[in-house]
């Protein structure tokens, strides 16, 4: 366990760099911004395209392991609704906390820790859950809080298909495939400006996630307690029982992965659904804030248990 915890303290420490230029506004709120713009639109989307270039379709889409993985976030998506709605929550608000319950912070944090922690045979099963967390759980979130306000319809649907369309992400793995399915490897120059590009992805992507924690607040720390403790203990255990009980995963690497990646703390995407359609956006702020810091310990936890600590 411990080595472990060596192995990821590396990756925290960025996230603390981060916070600390942030916090001491040496790296201002627009450098943050400007830094998390260029790891999303380009070291991240070439480290993804650069994952699903060199694998096959097969790897990427396995539908009993997409099957596990949302039928363990569904139930915990529907027991932080549950809980929103007998604290008197509107639909858009506990729409909101089931959100940060489930949605972890899988290609800022997940896709680089996990492709050290255990390997990069991990990119499939990441790809995968990456997909399915934007197709599925993305929209939702919108469709909810637009349909609460009485705007939801054929307009809505098409902002939704239009997102998932432009999101660099879902297109940057969908070219990967792409290209993979031609069976031919990348011209030498291309793959090698595709690594250097992606390869900045892990430190940019740790080191913006700290910078923007440093604008967050740590309000309500009842709900961001529950958030934090639905996000790193209830959703990887309810995608471990999924996976191992009701929709057997045949590979134990592949369900490895997946749960660790459960255990990833809220995602900052979350946040800037919350700002964007104004629905307690401090709240969301207080959950990451909150799950990040415990997610040291209980990321290390979960990845020892699976791993046999070794």
């Amino acid at each position: 366990m411990l080595a472990i915890f060596l192995k990821t303290l590396p990756f925290f420490a960025l996230i603390g760099l981060g916070y600390l230029a942030g916090r001491t506004r040496f790296f201002t709120a627009e450098a943050t911004a400007y830094l998390t713009k260029f790891v999303f639109f380009f070291a991240l989307s070439a480290m993804l395209f650069d994952f699903a270039a060199n694998l096959t379709l097969a790897e990427i889409l396995d539908l009993r392991f997409i099957a596990a993985y949302l039928w363990g976030t569904t139930f915990v998506y529907l027991i932080a609704t549950a809980v929103g709605f007998l604290r008197g929550l509107s639909v858009a608000e506990s729409a909101v906390e089931a959100q940060c319950a489930v949605i972890g912070n899988v290609g800022f944090m997940g896709i680089p820790m996990l492709a050290l922690l255990l390997g990069p045979q991990s990119a499939g099963p990441m790809l995968m859950i990456l997909a399915t967390d934007l197709i599925v759980f993305s929209s939702l979130i919108v469709i909810l809080i637009t349909g609460s306000r009485g705007e939801a319809g054929w307009a809505t649907l098409r902002t939704v298909g239009l997102g998932l369309l432009k999101n660099p992400m879902i297109v940057s793995i969908a070219l990967g495939i792409a290209w993979s399915a031609t069976g031919r490897d990348l011209w030498v120059p291309v793959a090698e400006f595709v690594d250097i590009l992606g390869a900045a992805a892990t430190p940019g992507a740790l080191f913006a996630i700290g910078a923007s924690l440093a604008g967050k607040s740590a309000e309500r720390l009842s709900v961001a307690g529950w958030l934090s403790f639905a996000k790193l203990v209830l959703h990887p255990l309810a995608v471990a029982v999924s996976a191992f009980y009701f929709f057997p995963v045949s590979d134990p690497y592949a369900a490895t992965v997946m749960i660790s990646a459960a255990a990833m703390p809220v995602a900052g995407n979350v946040y800037m659904l919350a700002q964007h359609y104004g629905v307690a956006p401090q709240r969301v702020s207080a959950a990451i804030l909150v799950s990040t810091a415990i997610s040291i310990l209980t990321v290390s936890a979960v990845v020892g248990i699976l791993t046999g600590g070794t």
